[in-house]
């Protein structure tokens, strides 16, 4: 049973800059078929964005998706794992701060995301949580 961050992790993430348009990330999102990606100024690490915050933070405010950038609607106040973090460490720290999805950082770099879908796939592949992580999209 795989104990460590790395060993569920999607590796080689989708990152963005902070200056791309929210019309370019959706449809980013919607081609890779991604519910979030990482936002980067270079290696560093910005943020993390979702669809959601996508609509949240970005279109229901109006504007121009075309002309409003990704820098607005990420997340910049990240809670991050290391790839040799323990699962019990990822899982506490999703429940701690109430996020879905944590960036994985090694020496400062972006290196992969692991998903709350990512755990319940490997803690408990039968739960309901499990069969929808695996479930193809309704789109």
């Amino acid at each position: 049973m795989p104990q460590h961050v790395s060993d569920i992790m999607t590796s080689a993430p989708v990152t963005v800059e902070p200056q791309t348009s929210v019309t370019a990330v959706a449809r980013i999102m919607r081609d890779q078929d991604l519910g979030a990606v990482l936002v980067t100024d270079g290696d560093e690490l910005r943020g993390l964005v979702t669809d959601r915050d996508l609509v949240v933070r970005s279109l229901a405010d109006g504007g121009d998706p075309e002309q409003i950038t990704v820098a607005g609607a990420c997340s910049d106040d990240l809670v991050t794992v290391a790839p040799e973090d323990d699962l019990d460490r990822a899982i506490a720290l999703m429940r701690e701060h109430a996020v879905r999805r944590l960036p994985v950082v090694d020496h400062g770099h972006a290196v992969g995301i692991v998903a709350l879908g990512d755990l319940a796939m490997e803690r408990d592949p039968e739960s309901a949580l499990g069969d929808i992580s695996v479930a193809r999209p309704n789109t």
